[in-house]
């Protein structure tokens, strides 16, 4: 979910919340009975019943305005926080998600979402502080974990969550609620939204209007279970509703999904929000309403407390008169409000937004945002996150080795964030500065890639200078002239932003480190105001640069001519880039007018075959950094070229350039090792056949060109193990819109992989003992433990992941084989841990084909070893019998 572009001439949108413009007498709303034992609930219902109608229908928009008379602040629940902080402060940022979910680690995932609801608690603070409460980005809820199921490698959103298997899934998206609600859920540091639910996996392009129809196995087997585990086992505050239909209703107004299974088989007394303008969708797109009005009533009865739509991303004026004519026409009563806002007034007063629940969290410093122990968390979690997938002996790579690096993404820092992410986060570190950084700057040389990448990175302050000779760029920010109530009254959102005018002088001027919207940290700063930042940019070597801004609005004058123009593009357009000739040292004056875009820059080359050749004559090693951006595998983009359509990819295959490049470094004769920047997976047969070693390095957070360098040079054991099947060729899979599993992931795949899910090596070697396989008292079918004992006998210091696997009965819908537990264990040389599985009966239970959840008679085979058994793996087998079957509930 994705704010649409409320940007032109290079303004950000963003209006102050309008006061009620009636005054009726306040409703007197009864109290639930689950209020005599919920003091949130209490305060909640004695709130509303406060309020007048006029006051009660705008909250149920993700902009809630403020209500002065009763002293309740604005307040914004979009906050975005999926990998790492989106706000007006350098946050730190993460390994994306599927990375995460590579390192097979659920207390290493708590951690990180707990300092990521640090860091969102103290973007709260700072915007208390500023009074920008009612912004994007300042409450204290996350739109996070997305915990859908990575079905088909062709998904653009796949990078955003735990990968292709139900229980890893599972298991790390109650880790993320866990750690970002911290250990009350009563009272939650930050809520927590698993999204999207459910049965929501791409196509990007058709999303808005999609009709998934789902089996009722697939929907309990595949689609549910992480959902389930995350409200009831995690106990996260909310959740998110998609924007597709399931079996014929929209999920945002699904009696099967919202009312049958959240509310009713898991018990879930949070609130729901829907994805933005998947509510507009149920009128718009899927046409199941004949109106707007009837929409909103379809998802307030159906179960959806707090609507997002994109045309408030700052302001609900006039989006509430939609819930106003549905209650004139009766189809929906007071009732139904009351009950939506006495959900999400509960939970502003659960975690602390609203004082007076004894208990609730404080507030955090602004000074905890970025710290450096959540930088030092960072890198271990890159670290962890990567998969070491073949070595024939060239790593790690021996001290005083000569490196040339080649490839797109080299030097390249944008790609490590992934998507849902900000240019505002800590010094982001390259492959390349990785590597000079262990290897020794003399010892890695550089080969510019050619033009056709579209990734730019954001230029760096040490490039910059101010018109007096400073560091950084001179930012003036200029509030509006024009009266902002009488521009934007009710009925004119339709009016373009070039209609408001600016006054003359800068409310504001000051230094900024970059081109970085930071405007949220500035009290004196309207929500709608101006921003332009001037100053001289200075490359540090000679070349040619492709030169540009990214993201909305905005123009980009360098050197007397306007080389870049964002007015009319959309948020996730590709960059705007011209290629320019600069010379080192030499200053060339700038002026970017508008906020909300970074100021990009890419090295390139004119000749990059010899240059490659060159380097390589003088390198001991090619280190080939390829691989993918989220530009072009991301959200419901624009961008249609070979290989990629509107968000998705059409192949698993990289870009042909790259393929070129790969072909002439292995024509040097020299070693390659290949590193992977994606999200999703793509085809490696051919560094599977010619690399001399290859590693998966996802997007890996801001941290994830030195934890690359720490792997391959030995400072760090390589530990990660992938979370995906990676298949040779979209032919070997159903059709992307089939939401069938049969033949899907490594569950139901039954051809050969290129690398098969689970998989991952390391610089040591670990043995594990005959299991001991030992039945609970009634029975297996009540529950077993699995025992083992795992010894490092190689000789470095390391982590293995224990991976335990089920073979079912013979039944029909069962999965071939089935992870049903992990564990990360670390082990000197020649050190060995006893490891032990407890498995419950969802553990051991399979789904039948009308979707009852069974654990069936039978006999069993578990596997516990370093990946799925039959790989050739190290690992050990037995088998047990379950001598009944039981049916567990949904």
């Amino acid at each position: 979910m994705r704010a649409t572009a409320l940007a032109t001439a290079g303004v950000a949108l963003a209006l102050t919340p309008a006061l009620a413009r009636e005054s009726t007498t306040p409703a007197q709303t009864p109290a639930p009975a689950a209020a005599q034992g919920d003091e949130a609930i209490r305060l909640a219902t004695a709130t509303v019943a406060r309020m007048t109608i006029a006051e009660k229908l705008p909250q149920l928009l993700n902009v809630a305005p403020a209500i002065p008379r009763l002293r309740i602040p604005a307040y914004n629940w979009w906050t975005e926080s999926l990998h790492g902080a989106l706000g007006a402060r350098n946050t730190t940022n993460f390994p994306e998600p599927i990375g995460l979910a590579a390192s097979f680690d659920a207390p290493l995932v708590h951690d990180v979402a707990g300092a990521i609801s640090t860091e969102v608690r103290g973007l709260h603070t700072l915007a208390r502080e500023t009074g920008r409460v009612g912004r994007i980005g300042t409450g204290l809820d996350t739109w996070s974990p997305n915990i859908n199921i990575f079905r088909d490698p062709r998904w653009g959103r796949g990078q955003e969550t735990y990968g292709e298997d139900p229980f890893l899934t599972a298991t790390m998206g109650v880790a993320f609620v866990r750690g970002m609600q911290g250990p009350n859920p009563d009272r939650p540091q930050v809520i927590a939204t698993p999204k999207h639910f459910a049965v929501h996996s791409g196509p990007e392009g058709t999303r808005h209007e999609a009709n998934v129809f789902v089996s009722p196995h697939d929907l309990e087997d595949t689609y549910l279970p992480a959902f389930r585990a995350a409200i009831v086992d995690g106990r996260a505050g909310s959740v998110m509703c998609a924007y597709n239909r399931i079996d014929g209703q929209p999920a945002c107004a699904s009696d099967l999904l919202l009312k049958e299974h959240l509310r009713g088989a898991w018990g879930f007394t949070g609130y729901v929000v829907s994805d933005c303008d998947a509510v507009k969708d149920i009128a718009d797109n899927h046409k199941y309403a004949p109106d707007s009005a009837t929409a909103v009533a379809a998802a307030l009865r159906t179960g959806v407390d707090s609507e997002c739509n994109n045309a408030s991303t700052a302001d609900t004026a006039g989006l509430e008169t939609r819930y106003r004519e549905a209650l004139d026409r009766g189809l929906i009563s007071e009732g139904d409000v009351d009950q939506a806002l006495i959900r999400l007034f509960a939970a502003r007063y659960r975690n602390g937004d609203l004082p007076g629940l004894a208990g609730a969290p404080a507030a955090i410093p602004t000074g905890a945002i970025g710290s450096p122990a959540h930088r030092a968390l960072a890198l271990a979690a890159a670290e962890r996150s990567m998969v070491l997938l073949k070595n024939d002996g060239v790593l790690p790579l021996r001290s005083g080795v000569k490196v040339a690096v080649v490839g797109p993404l080299g030097d390249a820092t944008r790609v490590l964030r992934g998507n849902y992410s900000s240019g505002l986060s800590g010094p982001p570190v390259s492959v390349l500065e990785g590597l000079r950084t262990t290897l020794g700057a003399s010892q890695v040389t550089l080969v510019p890639f050619g033009e056709s990448m579209t990734d730019g990175d954001r230029v760096p302050t040490s490039a910059l200078r101010t018109p007096d000779g400073k560091p950084g760029v001179l930012a003036r920010y200029y509030n509006p002239a024009t009266p902002l109530p009488a521009l934007f009254a009710p009925g004119t959102r339709e009016k373009t932003i070039a209609a408001v005018r600016y006054q003359a002088k800068p409310v504001v001027t000051r230094i900024e480190p970059d081109v970085g919207d930071r405007n949220l940290d500035l009290a004196r700063v309207a929500d709608v105001h101006r921003t332009v930042f001037t100053g001289f940019l200075v490359p540090p070597a000679t070349g040619r640069y492709r030169v540009g801004l990214s993201g909305s609005g905005g123009t980009l004058e360098l050197d007397g001519r306007i080389v870049s123009d964002r007015t009319k593009a959309r948020w996730n357009d590709l960059p705007g880039m011209t290629t320019i000739e600069l010379t080192a040292g030499k200053r060339y004056p700038f002026t970017v007018t508008g906020g909300g875009g970074d100021l990009v820059w890419k090295r390139v080359s004119a000749t990059p075959d010899a240059d490659l050749k060159r380097a390589a004559a003088a390198a001991d090693v090619l280190v080939a950094v390829v691989g993918l951006t989220s530009d072009l595998e991301a959200e419901e983009t624009g961008v249609t070229m070979p290989g990629f359509s509107g968000g998705d990819k059409t192949t698993l295959d990289l870009p042909a350039d790259q393929l070129a490049m790969l072909d002439q470094a292995r024509a040097t004769g020299k070693p390659i090792v290949l590193v992977a920047m994606n999200g999703s997976p793509i085809n490696l047969a051919w560094a599977k056949d010619h690399a001399a070693a290859v590693l998966e390095a996802w997007y890996p957070g801001e941290a994830g060109g030195l934890a690359a360098a720490n792997i391959l040079t030995g400072r760090t054991n390589p530990s990660g193990r992938l979370p995906l099947t990676f298949y040779r060729s979209v032919a070997d899979l159903p059709p992307f819109g089939d939401y069938a599993m049969t033949g899907r992931t490594y569950r139901y795949f039954k051809g050969t992989p290129v690398y098969p899910f689970g998989h991952g090596l390391s610089y040591t070697r670990f043995a594990f003992a005959p299991l001991t396989v030992t039945p609970a008292p009634g029975g297996a079918e009540t529950g077993l433990s699995v025992a083992t004992r795992i010894t490092n006998s190689g000789e470095r210091a390391g982590e293995e992941v224990a991976q335990l696997y089920l073979d079912f009965p013979d039944a029909p819908g069962v999965p071939r084989v089935a992870l049903r537990g992990f564990q990360r264990v670390a082990l000197r040389p020649g050190e060995a841990k006893d490891v032990r599985f407890d498995l419950s009966p969802r553990d051991l239970s399979a789904v039948t084909p009308d979707g009852r959840r069974m654990v069936m008679a039978g006999r069993y085979r578990v596997t516990v070893g370093a990946g799925q058994p039959g790989t050739g793996v190290p690992g050990q087998s037995a088998a047990f019998t379950a001598r009944q079957s039981a049916e567990l509930p949904k």
